[in-house]
């Protein structure tokens, strides 16, 4: 096989990536915000209905392109301890998010339990989106 004719699909994978990144964060950047009392005109269940798909479909996206990255040198990945944090802080994110929901989720926006998992949810985020950028470092 040429590899100068699959050279361009790892970067196409890593902006895919990048892309779905931005879908995810922005939007729960924008609903957590609203959970912490920030544009508190803005009805909070329409910017969910707004933000949540974009969020998912950003997941999506980001599940999909990093198992293809990963595909390409997992036993490289497998011994990178950043790598293992990164995923560590996803499976976190996604016991806030959960255990978010299960406690009546937007009904209780105005909680303080609520605004401390959202501020919760945009520390993992941020750590993920670090830990991704130092794979390539450690």
């Amino acid at each position: 096989m040429n590899l100068d004719r699959i050279a361009w699909a790892y970067p196409a994978l890593e902006a895919l990536h990048v892309l779905g990144i931005a879908m995810l964060f922005g939007s729960l950047l924008v609903l957590e915000l609203r959970l912490l009392g920030r544009a508190r005109a803005l009805d909070l269940r329409v910017l969910a209905r707004l933000t949540q798909p974009l969020a998912l479909l950003g997941f999506g996206l980001c599940a999909l392109t990093g198992l293809a990255m990963f595909a390409g040198q997992a036993s490289e990945l497998l011994g990178n301890r950043v790598f293992l944090y990164k995923m560590g802080l996803i499976a976190l994110a996604g016991l806030n998010a959960a255990l978010f929901h299960a406690g009546a989720g937007l009904a209780r926006a105005e909680s303080r339990r609520a605004r401390v998992q959202g501020l919760f949810s945009l520390g993992i985020w941020i750590a993920v989106i670090i830990c991704g950028r130092w794979i390539a470092y450690v």
